[in-house]
């Protein structure tokens, strides 16, 4: 294991995501917030351990796509007990002015058929994350996690980004279009430390979609926000994405070598009586 998994901040802990996840079940709350019928309950669909399914755990792999870096392959990998993504600055993507190293789905069991979203469905993912100082928020985008439509072309549906106002370096969710903040909060304290995220999406089209997204940090709540009557819905399915993608047009001067960690990944769709 990285020795940037055994920092003094702690290693990624299971117990706040998944007592949270755990909770969840008892009273199925939705990311509105409103809680369902108490027969409603999250029904656990996905949980990779690193170690075992590697990265057959996920529907692809999206690793310099461009082939922009050989030496620096494989970026997307096992490491311990959490996967880690590399970014260089020589990396490219495809399109030359910005970098990609992303995961996309999931697959249960790993390298098995892959897990689809659909639209009327309420699906919950929860997983710890370590973001490095290396890592920094940029003037332009910097997404480290994203719900998409499967395909080339498509606009993200809803995007986890770091992102400078003024200067400062935050983390934020937003609904893409039109460009809804959900909630942000400071970077700096949450970095080269474990954070607990619990994301939670209903899947509608036009003002029938809904999102809530939590961060914990040591156990201490830093963001629970939720945003209803949203568009989370545009064509077939959506899927998520980890990992790092970001523009090369940033003018703070933050880009430099870094990476991510993720560990804990759970994966659960809310089910009716």
């Amino acid at each position: 294991m990285s020795s940037h998994l055994r920092t003094p901040r702690g290693r990624p802990s299971r117990r706040a995501v998944l007592g949270a996840a755990a909770g969840g079940i008892a009273a199925a709350a939705l990311p509105g917030g409103a809680p369902r019928a108490a027969a409603s309950s999250w029904r656990l669909r996905w949980s990779p351990s690193p170690a075992v399914d590697g990265l057959r755990a996920f529907e692809t792999i999206e690793d310099d796509r461009a082939d922009s870096h050989p030496s620096g392959q494989p970026h997307i990998r096992v490491d311990g007990d959490a996967y880690r993504f590399d970014m260089h600055m020589a990396d490219r993507d495809t399109s030359t002015d910005r970098q990609r190293q992303e995961v996309t789905g999931m697959r249960d069991p790993a390298g098995g058929p892959h897990l689809e979203w659909k639209s009327g469905e309420t699906w919950r993912v929860t997983y710890s994350m370590c973001i490095p100082a290396s890592l920094k928020a940029t003037s332009t985008f910097t997404h480290v996690m994203q719900m998409k439509q499967p395909g080339t072309g498509t606009l993200p549906i809803i995007v986890q980004s770091l992102r400078r106002y003024g200067g400062a370096q935050t983390i934020e969710l937003k609904v893409f279009e039109p460009n809804i903040l959900v909630e942000r909060a400071d970077l700096e304290p949450l970095q080269d430390r474990w954070i607990d995220v619990d994301f939670q999406l209903a899947i509608g089209d036009g003002t029938s979609g809904s999102v809530r997204w939590i961060i914990q940090n040591g156990g201490e709540t830093v963001i629970d926000a939720a945003k209803t009557g949203v568009d989370t819905f545009l064509a077939d399915r959506v899927r998520p994405k980890w990992g790092i993608y970001r523009s090369l047009g940033d003018s703070s001067g933050s880009l430099q070598d870094c990476h991510m960690l993720l560990a804990n990944l759970r994966a659960y769709q809310l089910t009716e009586p």
